[in-house]
């Protein structure tokens, strides 16, 4: 077994090659690997690679949004990191984030739908291509992710003896299995993060409608209903082979907090009141407690929904009032403790 392993990672050091691109929006440095398979962009959100630092790997949440938009007469635009007061981040950290499977780093108006996603044909909004269906799963996320944490490890302007993960919404969910993969995580963070799947997050939304009376109660059955036959087709190989768009989500139906829990390294977890998604952070404690577990520390913010703006009276969402700066800030502050 362990000389498989060696010859593995044999592998991928004989067969990636790295080419440092250029800089992006005069704030990113792009990088680019190619192994013999795949070719994977990452930006570290800085212009400079003096100062030694440790990772802080920040995972997107899902759909194949660009890193970069190219807003043509104002600019190019970053995305994945633009809610977040980066300068203060780097700091401490070299910021990395990885670009979505089979999606252009860079993308312009001619390719985005209304949600920013990367399109083959603007008339259709979800025209992603195949080769990003087919690409958009668990563990190609994981495997894009270690050979790019693998490349940094060497760097001699990366200090090696820590090492941040950290992930929103299917990026938690991502992060967790990355921690799970790579004894070299040191640390954990998880915002809006679901530990069971996507089905069961479409089931509870169904419910808390009927609760509020958006919807009645036979509706919300029926869609509960329609919900189980639909898992029954993604676990099904002869439908996924003939829809490509079930591949995502027969991947992200499977729980994750088993791997979770077997984590032993400081584990943070962030979410708001209204995220549907979180329904069952309030619970995870318990399984810690459980296992006699103390590496878990848990931050709820009351009225703020699934990417931390704030929830008005009449239950409407306050753009306005977004809290992305302040979450990442205080986890931030917590990995230096």
């Amino acid at each position: 077994m362990k000389i498989i392993t060696f010859l593995s990672s044999l592998l991928i050091v004989i067969t990636t090659s790295a080419q440092l691109k250029g800089i992006i929006a005069e704030k990113y440095t792009h990088f680019q690997l190619t192994t013999k398979k795949d070719t994977i962009d990452f930006v570290i959100a800085d212009t400079s690679t003096t100062i030694q630092k440790p990772v802080l790997l920040f995972c997107q949440g899902s759909q194949p949004v660009p890193l970069f938009l190219d807003l043509k007469k104002q600019g190019i635009y970053p995305v994945a990191l633009s809610n977040f007061n980066v300068d203060e981040m780097k700091k401490h950290y070299h910021i990395a984030v990885i670009s979505m499977p089979k999606t252009p780093i860079i993308v312009g108006p001619d390719n985005l739908n209304k949600s920013y996603c990367y399109i083959t044909d603007t008339t259709e909004e979800h025209s992603y291509s195949t080769e990003y269906l087919l690409a958009d799963y668990m563990e190609n996320y994981v495997r894009r992710a270690n050979i790019v944490l693998k490349y940094l490890l060497k760097q001699d302007w990366v200090d090696s003896k820590e090492l941040i993960v950290a992930g929103h919404s299917q990026g938690a969910r991502v992060a967790v299995c990355i921690a799970a993969s790579n004894k070299k995580v040191s640390k954990l963070g998880l915002f809006g993060y679901n530990p069971h799947g996507r089905i069961d997050q479409q089931i509870r939304q169904a419910r808390k409608d009927a609760e509020k009376n958006k919807i009645t109660w036979e509706q919300a059955d029926a869609i509960i209903n329609n919900q189980y036959d639909f898992y029954k087709d993604i676990l099904n190989e002869d439908m996924v082979k003939k829809n490509p768009s079930l591949v995502s989500w027969k991947s992200f139906s499977k729980p994750t907090l088993e791997k979770l829990l077997q984590l032993t390294i400081p584990i943070y977890l962030a979410y708001g009141s209204d995220d549907i998604i979180t329904d069952y952070c309030d619970l995870i404690p318990l399984y810690f407690i459980e296992k006699q577990k103390t590496n878990l520390t848990r931050k709820f913010y009351p009225n703020l929904e699934h990417n931390f703006f704030k929830i008005k009276k009449d239950g409407s969402i306050d753009y306005a009032k977004g809290r992305w700066n302040s979450v990442m800030n205080e986890f931030i502050e917590w990995t230096q403790q």
